[in-house]
């Protein structure tokens, strides 16, 4: 219900805020899931899993890079996955510096069951945008982030 005597946010007109608010919307329903299911992942530990399947043997810096995420804060995230038994981690053969990272089958076992319940995080996050404005949505996402960002 709107009140005539207040000015419209501005905020409601910005990108920015309309993302936050939409990152926010999809974060409460990856929780909720999660929590349904009773698993412990947060978004980044499932993200990093996917980075992870996808390269086996991956530096945890290249992690970071793939997921976006911050390349020193990424070692809690491998630490939090190596302690649940999800992923190995080893000094690397080619550069003593680097910690290469691979999944376990507990880990892979896990992901598997991981992955319907995010893909329907997705259908939860978008269902108010048909099959259309999805892929409009996608596309402008995708555009809207700079390449040197990575996607």
């Amino acid at each position: 219900m709107t009140n005539d005597k207040y000015a419209p946010m501005q905020a409601h007109s910005m990108p920015g805020h309309l993302i936050r608010r939409l990152h926010q919307v999809s974060t409460q329903y990856f929780a909720a899931r999660m929590r349904a299911s009773r698993l412990e992942v947060t978004p980044v530990q499932f993200a990093a899993l996917d980075a992870i399947r996808c390269r086996p043997g991956i530096d945890q810096v290249s992690v970071a890079a793939l997921i976006a995420y911050d390349k020193v804060t990424i070692g809690g995230v491998i630490d939090r996955l190596v302690a649940k038994g999800l992923v190995s981690r080893r000094v690397s053969a080619h550069d003593r510096r680097a910690r290469e990272v691979r999944m376990t089958a507990r880990g892979e076992k896990l992901y598997r069951s991981l992955l319907p319940r995010v893909e329907q995080v997705q259908e939860d996050t978008l269902a108010r945008l048909d099959t259309h404005e999805r892929q409009q949505l996608m596309a402008l996402l995708r555009k809207a982030i700079p390449e040197d960002l990575g996607a």
